[in-house]
């Protein structure tokens, strides 16, 4: 599956984007435009396909970042790459995006030496494609937490790279 669509997030595209996460916002969290352009200037990885049809925004262990799911893998591994937000608009799903999207930053992790990639899925509410999703790409479960004073569930996710 070539990977040649994957492009940066490019200043001209920060709006496309932007739009992309707040349609997202109640799995993502919303974003205002100066918060996205800070957590770009934080990303390990930030690589989008098409002007708004999918997006995935990547953080190492040294991110400037305060998210409570960052903050627990940075608590438990010492180096890691957390993936922070994957989302596919709904008019370009089913066509590989979002593994290709993926396979973009196992690459790139690999290639930087990185061998652990992190991520969170909801368990409440229940989020079943995302759970198939990193099952298939094998994702193994670390751990769970309740966040935002107990209104949300997730459970956290690893997959160890082979080095390139």
């Amino acid at each position: 599956m070539p990977n040649d669509d994957l492009s940066e997030i490019s200043a001209a595209s920060h709006a496309a984007v932007l739009a992309l996460n707040n349609a997202h916002a109640a799995e993502l969290s919303w974003l205002e435009p100066d918060e996205l352009s800070r957590l770009l200037g934080e990303a390990f990885y930030a690589r989008r396909i098409g002007e708004g049809d999918a997006f995935l925004l990547a953080f190492d262990q040294d991110a400037r970042y305060d998210s409570p799911n960052f903050e627990w893998f940075r608590a438990r591994y010492p180096r890691f790459v957390y993936i922070d937000r994957v989302v596919v608009a709904g008019h370009a799903r089913g066509r590989g995006h979002a593994r290709r999207l993926y396979a973009g930053l196992f690459d790139h992790a690999a290639r930087a030496g990185h061998d652990l990639i992190a991520c969170e899925v909801n368990e409440d509410p229940p989020n079943p494609a995302s759970d198939a999703f990193h099952a298939a790409l094998c994702f193994s479960v670390a751990g769970q937490a309740q966040i935002h004073g107990g209104k949300k569930t997730v459970r956290y996710f690893t997959r160890t790279l082979a080095l390139a």
